[in-house]
């Protein structure tokens, strides 16, 4: 199995009733990369993790990590993937200690083994110090990394990470991040990562894009917002449809449609963008040039901006998809 992709998802559809939460989805992820999973309300993130996690088989095709079937092997699959919530799986109750001793024991881990990959953890992810005060006692940003050390205990393959970092301060997203890497260079895990926030997706190797089901983009953030051009047009207006076919039709650029904006990739943005407004400056609201981000690649692919009503994916707290 060593040659196999930590992550093979081959056709992956599924229902719940007659909705279809994921539609004929299919993506590998190397062993040792950092994957990002990233879309709005309702795209299927949640259901992906599930059937990842082997909550629950999908109604068609077949996902396997590291070459076992998440629904034939479950327990084999178990075995390999360690996860962490959006909230911290930990008894608040007990010390970080007696939290991770208990883990260590659902997986087989007893004795010396155990207390040395305790120690090992607590000390690479900075919690040493604090590894004997009750969870209750621990800011956001220490529990988190306490519950990283949960997830990473049996050395699983592959880490499961579902918006890790929601509801802490930038200081904390940094140390944990830092923490991330850290691990990353010593013990080769496998990464999955659920997020909203476009700063981790960079931190990416590739990143994939779901919407409304389907996996409309694939690859690492440079080569998608490479895809965009050098430098995009972005152009707001009051009729976004009649603006695109006039730009179409007299001068014949490529145009995308994203909410209430038009984005346009002319070779040369600041001649046209004159050219634009002495045509067409009726239609227009305001013009912005700027090198393509992760932002726009998600907007272009996934058709929502940032503060659109219909979703919040680039500002929320939480990711309430319930059974998406």
């Amino acid at each position: 199995m060593a040659s196999a992709p930590a992550v093979h998802i081959q056709g992956v559809t599924h229902r719940y009733g007659t909705h279809e939460a994921l539609r004929d989805v299919s993506l590998r992820v190397a062993p040792g990369t950092l994957y990002g999973v990233l879309g709005p309300n309702g795209s299927g993130k949640t259901t992906l993790f599930r059937i990842l996690s082997t909550l629950m088989p999908p109604s068609d095709g077949e996902a396997r990590v590291f070459g076992r079937d998440t629904s034939e092997e479950a327990d084999a699959v178990r075995q390999m993937l360690g996860v962490v919530f959006q909230e911290p799986a930990l008894d608040e109750n007990l010390t970080v200690r007696e939290n991770l001793r208990i883990q260590g024991a659902l997986y087989g881990l007893h004795g010396a083994d155990r207390q040395a990959r305790i120690d090992t953890l607590l000390e690479r992810l900075d919690v040493a110090d604090r590894a004997d005060d009750p969870v209750s006692e621990l800011s956001g940003g220490l529990r988190r990394r306490a519950d990283l050390a949960r997830g990473l205990l049996h050395r699983p393959e592959l880490l499961l990470l579902d918006e890790p970092t929601t509801g802490l301060d930038p200081g904390a997203r940094r140390a944990f991040w830092a923490a991330i890497e850290r691990l990353r260079e010593v013990e080769g895990t496998t990464l999955l990562l659920a997020t909203h926030l476009m700063d981790e997706a960079e931190r990416c190797d590739r990143v994939g894009i779901l919407s409304e089901g389907r996996l409309v983009a694939d690859d690492s953030p440079a080569a998608l917002k490479a895809e965009l051009g050098r430098e995009t047009l972005w152009l707001d207006t009051d009729k976004p449809t009649a603006l695109r076919d006039r730009i179409d039709a007299q001068f014949g650029v490529s145009t995308r449609i994203v909410g209430a904006m038009v984005q346009v990739a002319p070779s040369d943005p600041p001649s046209f963008l004159s050219a634009l407004y002495e045509a067409l400056g009726n239609y227009i609201r305001s013009a912005t040039i700027r090198t393509p981000t992760l932002e726009d690649v998600f907007m272009v692919h996934a058709g929502v901006l940032p503060g659109d009503s219909r979703e919040k994916v680039l500002t929320r707290n939480a990711d309430p998809e319930g059974p998406s």
